[in-house]
């Protein structure tokens, strides 16, 4: 039951918009030109659960609700904007109830009354101070508060949560990441069991990201699938560090051996083949063993892997925009084997005017959702000059950089137009620099040769690009190979 005298500015949350009918801030839907996926979302559209989504811009302490979420420090005295607000409607009962609860430890949560609230009830939450150094740390803290906030909601059969933003700016951690971390717990808990919750935030990280965690439609879910991070942590949403996951064996220590003389072989066979034993050693050791060439193929494939994850994840993390307005990459349609193709432009590509370690998160972000299966690029040599041409140092370390997926699920390159040099640098490349490229190369002269591979209609091809084919085609048909 609401309390009695609540004021008129308290705002009813059943009053508010639900996320399926919240439109970008444009004021219109966007509209999504890409072709279908073949790969499941992990939060897949679910029209039932968007309507248990309120983003609200506004004060937390005005929301009638069952519950709000008020952010402290651990001793429950902090003075940030949200707590401060929320204690000034609650009224000083609500500092005489917090001095019994003793203060709270970060990623704990616990409840006290609304007071003079229209909210019942207040479940409060220590969020982390943020250092990169400790970066794991204060995954796991975050998410331990929204995940505990999320089971006092269950165990009270809450029917509505307003949640603010816990990371406060007080406390360092970047808000994108706390985002992530807060819509990764939360749409697990609406899986389990779901209750009205509203997102009572300002900035409009929320907006940008809830539609990669809550889709309004499944044009919405296909688009946002390649944005949505690489590691949303196991079913319930924690952040997991492979290294540190204990794998127990089933009876450890437990050898069936009918001898006394079989024990001891079995004892000293089991020496080096436990979990502790197979933990990789020292760091520097490792980097020493890479340069001389020392390391097994298992452990130099894990050190790329990691590596080109490091390089997805700022990918991730950093604004492209103005590499993707030169339309120089681009997914279209299928080839005649049902393979996605991949478009690249060359004369859109400015190499000397534009950050090139830019525009190689841009082919990384892009690519790496493609990659999973097999695929072509086209690459449109056509009408390039000098300030076109990526050198041959940017190319190979593109290539020892990107994952395996890329280069084993490449089927073919076209190579249309080309001219006589970048025949020959391409055969160079291939041959001297890069293994395994050579044989998918296929230097296309024009686009009818193009189309037995990739039909018209499957292919976007720049207006520029079709001038010069037709141009070329009236006046050196004899040019002109099948």
């Amino acid at each position: 039951m609401d309390p009695l005298g609540a004021r008129s500015q308290f705002v009813e949350v059943q009053t508010l918009s639900t996320w399926e009918w919240q439109l970008d801030p444009e004021g219109e839907e966007k509209e999504y030109n890409f072709s279908q996926q073949a790969f499941l979302s992990p939060f897949p559209y679910r029209e039932d659960i968007n309507r248990k989504i309120v983003l609200y811009n506004g004060n937390v302490a005005l929301l009638n609700c069952t519950a709000i979420v008020n952010t402290s420090n651990e001793t429950l005295t902090d003075k940030n904007p949200i707590s401060e607000s929320i204690h000034t409607y609650a009224g000083p009962e609500l500092r005489d109830e917090m001095l019994k609860l003793k203060g709270c430890r970060t990623g704990e949560a616990k409840m006290t009354k609304g007071f003079n609230l229209a909210a019942r009830f207040i479940i409060h939450t220590v969020g982390p101070k943020y250092k990169t150094k400790y970066r794991t740390a204060a995954e796991n803290s975050l998410y331990n508060c929204y995940r505990n906030v999320m089971q006092l909601a269950k165990e009270q059969a809450m029917a509505s949560v307003a949640v603010c933003v816990v990371s406060t700016t007080k406390r360092g951690y970047p808000l994108e990441d706390a985002t992530h971390i807060a819509l990764t717990c939360v749409s697990v808990w609406h899986l389990i069991s779901v209750w009205l919750t509203s997102f009572c935030v300002s900035q409009p990280t929320y907006r940008k990201l809830l539609p990669l965690y809550y889709p309004r439609s499944e044009e919405e879910e296909c688009a946002s699938l390649p944005l949505i991070p690489t590691d949303i942590g196991n079913s319930e949403g924690e952040p997991v560090v492979p290294e540190r996951q204990i794998r127990i064996a089933e009876n450890p220590g437990c050898l069936e051996v009918d001898s006394e003389a079989e024990t001891l072989d079995s004892d000293l066979g089991q020496v080096g083949t436990h979990a502790f034993s197979r933990m990789e050693g020292d760091v520097d050791k490792q980097r020493k063993l890479i340069l001389q060439g020392q390391l097994s193929d298992a452990t130099m494939q894990k050190q790329h892997q990691r590596n080109y994850n490091r390089w997805l994840c700022r990918a991730r993390a950093e604004d492209l925009s103005d590499i993707a307005a030169l339309k120089a990459l681009y997914q279209t349609g299928v080839d005649m084997c049902g393979r996605t193709v991949m478009v690249l432009v060359g004369r859109n590509i400015p190499v000397t005017l534009i950050d090139m370690e830019k525009a190689l998160l841009y082919f990384i972000h892009v690519m790496d959702h493609i990659t999973v299966k097999e695929y072509v690029m086209v690459y449109f040599h056509t009408l390039t000059g000098e300030h076109n041409h990526l050198d041959s140092e940017f190319l190979k370390k593109l290539h020892e950089i990107v994952d395996t997926k890329f280069k084993n699920n490449l089927r073919a390159f076209y190579f249309v137009h080309p001219s006589f040099r970048s025949k020959v640098s391409t055969w160079f490349f291939t041959t001297f620099s890069v293994s395994g490229m050579k044989q998918k190369v296929h230097h296309v002269e024009t686009l009818q040769q193009l189309f037995t591979c990739i039909l018209p209609e499957q292919i976007d091809i720049p207006p520029f690009v079709l001038e010069y084919d037709a141009r070329g085609y009236t006046i050196f048909p004899h040019c002109i190979r099948f």
